[in-house]
């Protein structure tokens, strides 16, 4: 089994599409709350950011089960144990469904304490809990609806992604135009009507998928919708692999969570800044994900047909399709800093703060593109408590770097940005002599 660049791009470019359908859920609640004018926008901007990352660290634990549950599906896939697959989906929905009660319990009762101790600015902190005490009724739809996300990429059939994504992104930009102003007969809820947009584009995600497998799709083959109910044997196989990729995908994002905070203490110019930077940095990034996901897709299939040697060559070759696609957008990034910060915000000052920090990184993508890539192969093999330990030492390193300069040192927000270059330098390190040195081809699961 070889994947050339024909067999990657045509596994890659519907979840590329399917994330930048999806980016544009965050791009059109930038885009809209920059535009409620003066103070209020910096503040929906700062607050929508905190929110938007916490809410995401959340459901970072759901994805991360989703990624150990890919895994396993796409190495029954390499296999050929096709019927196999459909107990791994059914036990992962049930688990992710209470999974998803916890955290909004969680988010509900303790998450406005937590953020109390947290948040300085006073009106940051009341949009933030305005934006999520709506927000997190997404939780139940979007944790069932990554368990389809990982069984058509771990099955390799990846087009529905994007034809799923349009209908999501088409559903929020329509509620999010007329909630955040009041158009189309529906109340003006500023921040609040962007979270109920969002959850409601989620819901809307979730039927599609549902409607679509029982219909369109051959789920008899794959034991799908066989009766679900609780078997703990097939469960604990599946967090034997999953439960190490959520705590690496929730503390990796909750670090990141950790860093938007320390950037709030130096004030509410320079969280508005963060917040656009991060929003122009999700672009870079799900085209480096969609590829690394191929790459963990992929590196599990041919390890289930018996093809390690296969591993390091396509791994390379992932590696330069994305560049292709990553390093022009970091150029034009670089050479007309203002105009891409227009999309986001019509505040000049704003803007014209926000180009140093832009620069900063965009440049960090030349690191990070090869090390997610790298990291998601090295969980492509089956050993993500390797990968775990490995996100470990990057995010430790990672927090020490943010601790001593956004904290101590007050930095400007375009050094500050320089965490990304350390991250991306470490994870990109130890990701590749794992798959250069340690013994990860006879590994089975």
């Amino acid at each position: 089994m070889t994947y050339n660049y024909r067999h990657i791009w045509h596994v890659a470019f519907p979840i590329l599409l399917s994330l930048l359908m999806e980016h544009l859920i965050g791009l059109t609640d930038t885009a809209f709350l920059g535009r409620l004018g003066g103070h209020a926008a910096e503040v929906a901007l700062g607050a929508s950011a905190l929110g938007g990352v916490y809410y995401i660290a959340v459901f970072m634990l759901g994805f991360g089960f989703s990624v150990g549950a890919q895994i396993l599906m796409a190495r029954r896939n390499g296999e050929g144990r096709f019927r196999e697959i459909g107990p791994i989906f059914q036990q992962s929905g049930l688990f992710l469904l209470f999974l998803a009660a916890c955290v909004f319990t969680f988010s509900k009762l303790a998450a406005p304490h937590v953020l109390r101790g947290l948040i300085s600015s006073e009106e940051i902190y009341r949009a933030t809990l305005e934006y999520l005490d709506w927000r997190v009724y997404g939780f139940f739809f979007i944790f069932l609806a990554v368990i389809f996300r990982a069984y058509y990429v771990a099955i390799t059939q990846t087009k529905i992604l994007t034809i799923n994504s349009v209908v999501m992104v088409l559903s929020n930009v329509v509620l999010n135009y007329g909630l955040i102003f009041g158009r189309f007969g529906l109340p003006a809820l500023g921040i609040a009507g962007a979270a109920i947009a969002s959850a409601v584009a989620e819901l809307v995600s979730l039927v599609f998928f549902a409607i679509y497998t029982a219909t369109r799709v051959d789920w008899r083959r794959y034991g799908l919708f066989n009766r679900a109910r609780l078997e703990m044997k097939e469960l604990r196989h599946v967090l034997s692999l999953s439960s190490w990729t959520m705590v690496q995908q929730f503390v990796a994002v909750g670090t990141w969570f950790m860093f938007f905070i320390a950037v709030e203490h130096l004030g509410e110019r320079p969280l508005a800044i963060t917040n656009i930077v991060r929003s122009v940095s999700s672009l870079l990034f799900i085209i480096a994900s969609s590829f690394a996901t191929t790459g963990s897709s992929l590196v599990s299939n041919m390890m289930g047909a018996e093809q390690s040697r296969e591993v390091i060559p396509t791994v390379w070759r992932i590696v330069r399709m994305c560049y292709l696609l990553v390093l022009p957008l970091v150029a034009i990034v670089m050479l007309f800093p203002s105009g891409v910060l227009r999309i986001y915000t019509d505040n000049l000052a704003l803007i014209d703060a926000s180009v140093p920090a832009l620069l900063v990184m965009a440049s960090a993508y030349v690191l990070q593109t090869p090390a997610f890539i790298w990291f998601n192969s090295v969980s492509g093999t089956g050993n993500t408590r390797a990968a775990f330990s490995l996100e470990m030492v990057a995010i430790v390193t990672y927090a020490l770097y943010v601790y001593f300069v956004v904290i101590r040192l007050r930095a400007d927000v375009a050094w500050c940005w320089t965490t990304e270059h350390v991250y991306g330098l470490v994870m990109f390190s130890l990701a590749y002599l794992y798959m250069r040195k340690a013994d990860w081809k006879s590994k089975k699961i």
